[in-house]
């Protein structure tokens, strides 16, 4: 018992495992869009407490470009008076994201940028990838000279959903090793510190001064093409709900000075927020309306400032946490009953689904789909085998009540007879002076029965251990001849009852079979008290034996009730009885006939049928002939029959 319930576990555990491997694997295979969908979610329901704004924006909006003659083209007049006002404000850093690349002829106007930019602190200009990826749009000279820095204003939109989500701190162009940039919310972080950026050669991190830069896993966007370019992506903490960078109009600044103060002691960015411009991008907390690009730079950086990095979870907790949830939910429905193990598989299934937001609530990114579906998965396969194993356990304790049942027809029907022969002689020889020669007559009968009685039991026993596979059949010879020969003996008082017509036909002397003997006598025995039971007075029971294509036939013929097509394909039946049977009075619960199926079948053989209502029925037991020759040693007829009268019927 042991071993079988070792071997059950050992399936269920390795059930599990696979599971476990396909849920992982597809989850990170396949997962990427859902975590994705998942995480804006996330960002959309939590709400951090608010904090304030290192940064400001200088926004060429709507109503700049309304003012300016020459629209986006004629802003380098305006820009540059206002970036007079905005140094003299004092701010710590100023990060301008307008491509200063091309000449234009007015020299009046670009000196005066010139000049303007030269005397702005700690200024970042933008640079922008062009001819297909593999050239940087730099600023004029006149222009680079003045900055501190050159960085890059690229995103990393989803090829999916087109959602930004991180930026990348470092982009270069096509072949690798050429040229790179760093993105300009870090560039103007590290000017704005005071303190140079540092990366590992050997990892992956960036450091300035002493905040360091946690950098998103590989799976935590579908790049477009070229991914190889974008390096060490930084996911963004976008302001929650009710916070925004503060926001002033270039024109409102040109027509009040005043407002210049709102960048003192600020960082800067200056750039578009218009919608011709194109500068416009998706985010997880503006799933539908896009925001200009000048903001999402704004973001990054007090992400940077403010230390709110969003850490995404090793793939080596992910994989021990998923394998957790893997162990408790194949624990519950191990080792709890019911419905017990249900409601803990429940509970276990919300808790891995509410965990990637607990996670996100402490600024983690754990992957929603792998928790999920391990989840799920395994919930789904450790229910299903335990239903199959409560199902079978079930059925095994429904088959041990039956057979417990039969037990009792058995012992309630065809043990009466013995026992009632040795209840009437004890009481005849307790209640009555008889002669010596009476007593010894009562007392041959009362051990003639009990020696049947105890055969009967052994007989029963002995198919109910072949039935349940705890026991093997004997192999010994059996004469065919001596076994129908001892059967028909025991069978002939019953049927001169009857005044039936008991007749055996001759039967080879070599015909052999191989198996257990007693339980073939058994069955013989039962096909031709069957016969006589159910034959009419002065009719005729014929047996006979015959041999083919390897096979010995034993078969039994009677002139009795006979029965249809539909009573021989239920014959077989537990407790089956036909009509006509239980009309003829003879008693019997319907149980012989499965009995002898059972033996012949435990010896690999079959029993065929021919039966026609009010005409008879034929019995053959085909059974497969011994390979040996040699003879068997005869066997004695016992004393007093082995009479079970196990009905067909």
């Amino acid at each position: 018992m042991e071993r079988r319930n070792w071997q059950r576990t050992a399936a269920y555990v390795g059930l599990l495992a696979a599971v476990f491997a396909v849920a992982v694997a597809g989850s990170w295979q396949f997962g990427s869009t859902l975590d994705n969908a998942a995480y804006d979610f996330m960002f959309r329901r939590y709400q951090p407490p608010p904090w304030q704004t290192q940064s400001a924006i200088l926004a060429i909006d709507e109503s700049t470009l309304n003012s300016i003659p020459d629209g986006i083209y004629g802003i380098r007049g305006p820009m540059a008076e206002a970036l007079q006002l905005v140094a003299a404000a004092r701010p710590k850093a100023v990060a301008v994201d307008v491509i200063l690349s091309e000449k234009r002829p007015d020299q009046a106007v670009n000196q005066a940028l010139a000049q303007a930019l030269c005397a702005t602190p700690n200024l970042v200009l933008s640079a922008d990838l062009i001819d297909d990826r593999r050239q940087w749009e730099d600023p004029q000279p006149e222009f680079k000279g003045c900055a501190k820095a050159v960085g890059h204003v690229h995103a990393l939109p989803d090829e999916y959903d087109s959602r930004t989500r991180a930026i990348p701190l470092y982009k270069r162009v096509d072949p690798p090793g050429h040229d790179q940039r760093k993105a300009i919310s870090l560039e103007v972080f590290a000017l704005s510190r005071g303190e140079p950026i540092e990366t590992d050669a050997f990892s992956s991190d960036v450091r300035v001064a002493n905040t360091t830069i946690p950098l998103a896993g590989a799976r935590f966007t579908n790049l477009k093409a070229g991914e190889a370019r974008e390096l060490r992506p930084m996911r963004v903490r976008f302001l929650p709900d009710g916070m925004s960078v503060p926001r002033v109009s270039l024109k409102a600044l040109l027509d009040d000075h005043g407002l210049a103060k709102e960048f003192t002691g600020k960082v800067v960015f200056v750039g578009s927020t218009t919608t011709t411009t194109g500068d416009r991008l998706l985010t997880p907390v503006s799933p539908n309306i896009p925001i200009p690009g000048i903001q999402i730079h704004a973001e990054a950086f007090e992400t940077m400032a403010q230390g709110l990095f969003i850490n995404d979870v090793s793939y080596v907790w992910v994989f021990v946490t998923s394998l957790a949830i893997a162990a408790a939910i194949g624990a519950a429905f191990r080792y709890l009953p019911g419905w017990q193990a249900y409601a803990a598989g429940v509970l276990i299934l919300i808790a891995a689904q509410t965990m990637p937001y607990v996670f996100f609530t402490h600024r983690y990114v754990f992957p929603f789909t792998t928790a999920a579906s391990v989840a799920w998965l395994e919930f789904m396969a450790a229910a299903a085998y335990y239903h199959l194993v409560v199902r079978r356990n079930w059925l095994v304790e429904q088959s041990a009540r039956a057979r417990y049942q039969q037990a009792m027809h058995f012992v309630t029907h065809e043990m009466r007879t013995p026992l009632s022969a040795i209840q009437g002689s004890s009481e005849l020889i307790s209640r009555y002076a008889l002669t010596e020669e009476k007593r010894k007559q009562i007392a041959q009968v009362i051990n003639s029965e009990s020696k049947r009685l105890a055969k009967m039991v052994e007989i029963f026993l002995n198919v109910e251990r072949l039935s349940a596979g705890h026991m093997e059949l004997k192999h010994e010879a059996i004469p065919v001849k001596q076994l129908v020969e001892i059967c028909v003996e025991r069978v002939r008082p019953l049927a001169d009852r009857k005044h039936i017509r008991l007749t055996l036909e001759p039967v080879a002397e070599d015909l052999q079979l191989t198996g257990d003997r007693e339980l073939m006598e058994y069955a013989c025995y039962n096909l031709l008290t069957n016969a006589v039971k159910y034959s009419p007075q002065r009719t005729e029971v014929t047996a006979w034996v015959s041999k083919d294509a390897g096979h010995v036939r034993i078969a039994v013929r009677d002139q009795g009730i006979g029965m249809d097509q539909k009573e021989v394909k239920q014959i077989f039946q537990k407790f089956y009885r036909t009509k006509k049977a239980e009309e003829s009075g003879e008693a019997g619960t319907g149980i012989g006939l499965s009995i002898v199926q059972q033996i012949v079948e435990q010896h690999g053989g079959q029993i065929e049928v021919t039966s026609q209502p009010g005409a008879g029925s034929c019995f053959t037991l085909v059974l497969p002939a011994a390979v040996s020759d040699a003879p068997a040693a005869p066997a004695a007829v016992p004393a007093s029959p082995v009479a079970t009268s196990a009905e067909r019927h």
